[in-house]
């Protein structure tokens, strides 16, 4: 299947940023993010733009001192995340409030740091260690307690998305047709049947066992061709499947349960309405840092954006969820092509 058409509509769509987290100990917040950085960046130095406004009665007075805070500011800043970005993987070790004592104990500490940059170049005539020290201990206080809400914002996110896939991998009618297209498959082609079995038992197994949060691509891949095995045996010709797969994509993280229900939708939305059937196509390509992961299916004449995008909302909330601006999620149709295209860190 050739979806080279579809480019185009992909570069007029707006890029869309996604939130972060990662797999591995149970870190309260975790620092190093691409968009933690630029946010707490950010969010210091807004701070220390208002406080600039305090002393200053005018607007060149305001620059004067908004340079010397940012001075300040911005080599703290830089430190606090260098600082709990290295240590990210000691600091899990300790209990839930400890790793939120030493998050601001290295904001303390940072701003001692900025402050001592200040005192280097000789830029005020007073260097305020003790003020610095209880504003960087304040201003990391906030971050991370804005990551750790955020941390625990995900739980509830999770649980929602595997309880929805559940449902969607166990639909009645799904379920009964396999059994039914194995019963049938039993005396004519035992070991087509056991295969089906398995596919559908490996299906449930991944469903219902605890994964975690991501998963490795090469994992969610598998189990996609589980899945389209065992409708390959429901519509036979109708379905038409095709894999691009790159190896060296295949290391890449990314959420639990994914890519199945998107390939389910492929077959609802393109093979199931469709007397002629369907090509339904998964590739994966790893291009320097990003690794891109489409699904791609033909849809009948006439036919709009299919469903009501409630399992592509699932997978896109779940992208937002462990990964931030170095993930994208678009879909486009275009001259009877439905696709989502997604790009995770490789």
């Amino acid at each position: 299947m050739d979806d080279s058409q579809l480019l185009s509509a992909f570069q007029e769509l707006q890029r869309e940023p996604m939130a972060a987290a990662k797999q591995g100990p149970p870190l309260l917040f975790d620092a190093c993010q691409i968009g933690v950085v630029l946010r707490a960046v950010l969010f210091v130095e807004a701070v220390a733009a208002v406080g600039a406004m305090f002393p200053s009665g005018e607007f060149i007075a305001w620059v004067q001192n908004f340079a010397i805070f940012s001075g300040a500011a911005l080599p703290a800043t830089l430190g606090w995340l260098v600082l709990t970005c290295s240590c990210k993987n000691l600091i899990a070790r300790l209990r839930p409030v400890l790793q939120q004592a030493t998050g601001v104990l290295a904001g303390a500490i940072s701003g001692l740091y900025g402050c001592g940059v200040l005192a280097l170049v000789g830029a005020p005539a007073r260097v305020p260690w003790l003020a610095s020290a209880c504003a960087g201990a304040l201003l990391s206080s906030v971050i991370v307690f804005v990551l750790v809400l955020r941390a625990k914002g995900r739980m509830p996110a999770e649980t929602t998305a595997r309880l929805a896939e559940l449902q969607a991998r166990i639909r009645p009618h799904f379920l009964f047709n396999s059994l039914n297209s194995a019963i049938a498959l039993v005396r004519e082609n035992p070991r087509k049947a056991e295969t089906l079995l398995e596919d559908l038992s490996e299906l449930f197994r991944h469903a219902l066992v605890s994964k975690g949060e991501s998963a490795t691509l090469s994992e969610e891949v598998q189990l996609a061709r589980h899945y389209l095995d065992i409708e390959q045996i429901r519509f036979g010709e109708r379905l038409r499947v095709e894999w691009s797969i790159d190896p060296a994509a295949g290391s890449a993280r990314v959420p639990a349960l994914f890519l199945q229900p998107l390939v389910e939708n492929a077959v609802k939305h393109g093979v199931e309405p469709s007397p002629s059937g369907a090509d339904v196509k998964v590739s994966t390509q790893k291009r320097g840092g990003v690794v891109v992961i489409k699904v791609t299916n033909t849809v009948p004449a006439g036919q709009g954006r299919p469903g009501h995008g409630v399992a592509q909302d699932n997978v896109r909330d779940r992208l937002r969820l462990l990964h931030d601006v170095q993930a994208q999620f678009q879909t486009a149709l275009m001259d009877g092509l439905y696709q989502v295209r997604m790009e995770v860190p490789a």
